[in-house]
């Protein structure tokens, strides 16, 4: 599959048997790392975060120094000639001079998408305001992959943050690609997904989706439940930020009627919206979510650069 040379913007960028090659990818990196060891030795990852990072930046840099490659870039533009004014086209034409691939954050949403116009080396976005997060998307399909053996039949929720989660943005609509994939969206009417996407996933896709306020109401029902935090960067004021921000809280007693194999996922930074009583139960795979992401991501390096078919 000729994923050489290409960008990875939004998720609709490659096709589904692309998304699934990386996936597939990435789960053989996972159970065999020290074979790729080598694999891009002599190759320079440079990263742009534009907007604080923590998981999504480590887990690229994690990613190239597992595949024996080096990293360059900034983790505060206010450390950059952005400070000075300089623009987003013009800091891609000189870093990929110094860099073999891109890897870009920012807040403002579709400035990935330029950038990749400005850039003659492959270019990912890492999450750009509350519009896209494609590589979180390639980790949460590693994951579902892994726990459930294939990316299909399912009944998935999604709670909390659904306005401005970038996270649930990228995953929905990617799912809505996938063989019988069932949505129940879980949210206050403050925070529902917003319309238009609702109405794309609608228009192109034959999938079933509910909404509702009662996570308690649905949650016997779920075979993946991916919770999301209230976002207060999103906010533009703190009232109604408090108002929301515990109206949902997932404790060992709400899963009282899970499934046994039900799959418990978060894109993380947790804030209170998991109780700490349910990090051990065995449903719950959102650390290993973050871990199985590293390896999503030295997959989609490896193919991007044509050191792996």
């Amino acid at each position: 599959m000729p994923l050489i040379n290409r960008n990875f913007v939004d998720p609709s960028d490659f096709t589904l048997d692309e998304l699934k090659h990386v996936v597939n990818l990435g789960l053989k990196m996972y159970d065999n790392p020290m074979k790729y060891a080598d694999t891009c030795k002599g190759k320079i990852l440079g990263t742009l975060f534009y907007e604080p990072s923590t998981r999504t930046r480590l887990s690229f840099e994690s990613a190239m120094l597992r595949l024996g490659g080096t990293i360059l870039g900034f983790s505060d533009a206010n450390t950059t000639s952005a400070k000075k004014g300089e623009s987003i086209a013009d800091t891609v034409r000189v870093l990929d001079d110094y860099a073999d691939i891109l890897v870009m954050r920012h807040p403002r949403e579709g400035a990935p998408k330029l950038a990749s116009q400005y850039s003659s080396v492959p270019l990912v976005n890492a999450g750009d305001g509350g519009h896209q997060h494609p590589t979180q998307t390639l980790t949460d399909l590693t994951t579902i992959q892994y726990y459930k053996g294939a990316v299909k039949n399912l009944k998935v929720a999604f709670c909390g943050d659904l306005l401005f989660g970038r996270t649930v943005h990228s995953l929905l609509k990617t799912l809505s690609r996938f063989p019988n994939i069932e949505f129940t969206l879980i949210s206050p009417p403050e925070l529902r997904i917003p319309n238009h996407l609702k109405i794309d996933i609608a228009s192109n896709f034959n999938v079933k989706i509910l909404e509702t306020e009662s996570l308690e109401g649905c949650i016997s029902t779920l075979d993946v439940l991916y919770m999301t935090r209230i976002q207060k960067e999103r906010f533009f004021n703190e009232e109604e930020y408090l108002k929301l921000r515990d109206v949902y809280i997932l404790d060992q007693n709400k899963l009282t009627h899970a499934k046994d194999d039900l799959l418990i996922m978060h894109p993380l930074p947790r804030v209170n919206e998991i109780s700490y009583d349910v990090d051990n139960d065995p449903r719950s795979k959102y650390f290993d979510q973050a871990k199985l992401g590293v390896y999503a991501r030295m997959a989609l390096i490896s193919l991007l650069l044509g050191v792996c078919e």
